[in-house]
């Protein structure tokens, strides 16, 4: 009750000075970035006097950085900033106590009895009050209902302000554009799919899920989303580099976004003006798509992971299994073709399956990367409950100083009741790039330069296993 009273006597004199010095602003754009930053563009109009001019501009996002500002006046307009400053908002009870020092104050508490007096000392909840007999009195803030102030210090800024001090040569109204880069906000791109009982198609939904935690509230902003990573300078957040996907709306894309080019970049921009307030998530559909061919596939793998042949790895131990289950992934095409034919920016996709009585099962959450139209997105949903597998090293053979073999056993089993079932299984031949595969109980194929893939069937209640010998060449000079 009694920080309530306050803040509203508080508000009061915050909203007088912002009637008496802000300047409306008549349109604000907003172009917001993945890493949590926006760069904002206020149109305002400025009325100024012939000489210097003092303007206090409020009503600019809490989170400004003020070595960002630029400011751009008419090119016939003879106007120069002379000064240029920053006031965050510094209001507060101790601010207010220590700014009216030496003045009279006025509280009230519950029980409607009134102090008033000259203020000797006021921090945290400890006040000091002279009265106007000499008497000392120590009011309880935490039982206040009511503390008054005589006004509001010029001191305290009330709010988020940039303050100038301009020399125009001729008095007149003027348009001015405030451009400035604030933190709070950032926006992601999230992705519900629902997969069909038969796991061979998906309805998509994207949606652009926008967070606005600048400590301002917008509104009737034009809103633009920049899909990219943004190298900002610490300290100094500049932009130095930007690393932005082209994407391409396309037949997919929601009327209530649009594309267009600037630049080297490529930006969403929402049809209509928004109102965002502070503290605010908002979300806005920018792409959807039905009936998009799909693929569910299980993998295992616990081969060792490595950074890349650096050299020889000639030691029978070599690289152990890593630990690993069974898992469970969803691929599609964001192609044409498919039933998409859109560009998918980074973000979080959420799968859940129709099942046979036409509800929904969540049975996947992972992240996206960019991808640009036609290329596939892989998605992996998660552990396989009744299958398992092993993997261990069979043997391993140093033939002579350059040559070595080494064999594993890989063993699958599925438990489900009457489902046979395919996974696949990546081999990283590890030891070194010059290697060749001279036995295997199972076809594989090549994925590339280091990594073989097998393809094994399982039925129901059953274990299969799978062995492969490799030869690795090393260079005679190790």
């Amino acid at each position: 009750m009694p920080i309530r009273s306050l803040l509203f006597t508080l508000m009061l004199c915050l909203a007088s000075l912002a009637a008496a010095s802000a300047q409306e602003s008549e349109s604000i754009a907003i172009t917001v970035y993945n890493e949590g930053s926006a760069l904002i563009r206020d149109r305002r109009s400025l009325s100024l006097e012939q000489g210097q001019n003092r303007v206090n501009l409020a009503d600019i996002a809490a989170s400004i950085d003020p070595s960002s500002v630029s400011v751009r006046f008419p090119a016939a307009a003879d106007i120069r900033v002379l000064e240029q400053s920053h006031a965050a908002s510094t209001a507060s009870r101790d601010a207010l106590f220590k700014q009216f020092a030496g003045e009279t104050i006025t509280v009230t508490a519950m029980d409607g009895t009134v102090y008033s007096g000259e203020l000797l000392y006021g921090r945290g909840n400890d006040l000091i009050l002279r009265g106007e007999a000499g008497e000392i009195v120590m009011p309880n803030i935490n039982t206040a209902r009511d503390i008054r102030f005589p006004g509001f210090p010029e001191a305290l800024a009330a709010k988020p302000t940039l303050q100038w001090l301009l020399m125009s040569a001729a008095a007149g109204d003027y348009p001015v554009e405030i451009s400035y880069l604030a933190g709070g906000m950032s926006w992601t791109a999230d992705y519900n799919l629902r997969l069909n009982a038969d796991e061979s198609a998906l309805d998509l939904q994207g949606w652009v899920t926008l967070s606005n935690r600048s400590g301002s509230a917008f509104d009737n902003a034009r809103l633009q989303l920049v899909a990219g990573d943004i190298q900002r300078v610490q300290a100094e957040p500049l932009f130095a580099e930007a690393r932005a996907m082209v994407f391409d709306m396309a037949a997919g894309a929601s009327d209530e976004v649009q594309q267009r080019e600037i630049f080297q970049y490529q930006l969403y921009e929402i049809a209509r003006p928004l109102t965002i307030n502070d503290r605010e998530t908002k979300q806005i559909e920018f792409v959807s798509g039905s009936q998009i061919a799909a693929e569910t596939f299980l993998v295992f793998d616990a081969s060792p992971r490595t950074g890349g042949y650096y050299a020889p790895i000639d030691y029978p131990e070599g690289y152990g299994a890593e630990p690993a289950s069974v898992l469970t992934y969803l691929t599609f095409s964001s192609s044409e073709e498919t039933g998409l034919g859109a560009d998918l920016p980074a973000g979080r996709a959420r799968v859940t399956l129709e099942d046979e009585a036409g509800a929904g099962l969540l049975i996947g959450e992972d992240r996206i990367g960019h991808t640009a139209q036609g290329d596939d997105v892989t998605i992996r949903l998660g552990s396989a409950f009744d299958l398992s597998g092993t993997r261990r090293q069979r043997s391993y053979e140093s033939i002579s100083r350059t040559v070595a073999r080494e064999s594993f056993e890989i063993s699958l089993r599925n438990r489900k009741d009457d489902e046979t079932v395919e996974v696949r299984v990546p081999e990283r031949l590890y030891r070194w790039s010059d290697w060749e595969i001279i036995e295997s109980s199972a076809p594989y194929k090549r994925l590339d330069g280091a990594t073989i893939e097998f393809r094994i069937k399982v039925a129901p209640g059953d274990e299969t296993t799978l062995s492969y010998t490799v030869e690795y060449t090393f260079p005679r000079l190790r």
